[in-house]
């Protein structure tokens, strides 16, 4: 259970990299954006820091996508 949660975590982390990555911005953009540093968003894409459901509703805002997107986990690489 714990392995496959994780799992799910890195990936949703991954397919915020990927978008941030394909739309060219870089992490002290959004950072910047959410009002926090580049280190505390780079821990965000890692997959270190738990985020709020707020914070990905930001995100998703940021990177003109929806929410869906971000937190599919079918097919995606786990950072």
């Amino acid at each position: 259970m714990t392995d496959m949660l994780t799992y799910k975590v890195k990936a949703v982390a991954s397919n915020i990299r990927n978008k941030r990555e394909s739309l060219n911005y870089t992490q002290e953009y959004l950072a910047a954006k959410l009002s926090i540093s580049q280190n505390a968003y780079s821990k965000i894409e890692l997959g270190y820091t738990k985020i709020t459901v707020e914070r990905l509703f930001q995100i998703a805002d940021i990177l003109e996508t929806e929410l869906t997107e971000l937190i599919k986990t079918e097919n995606a690489e786990a950072a």
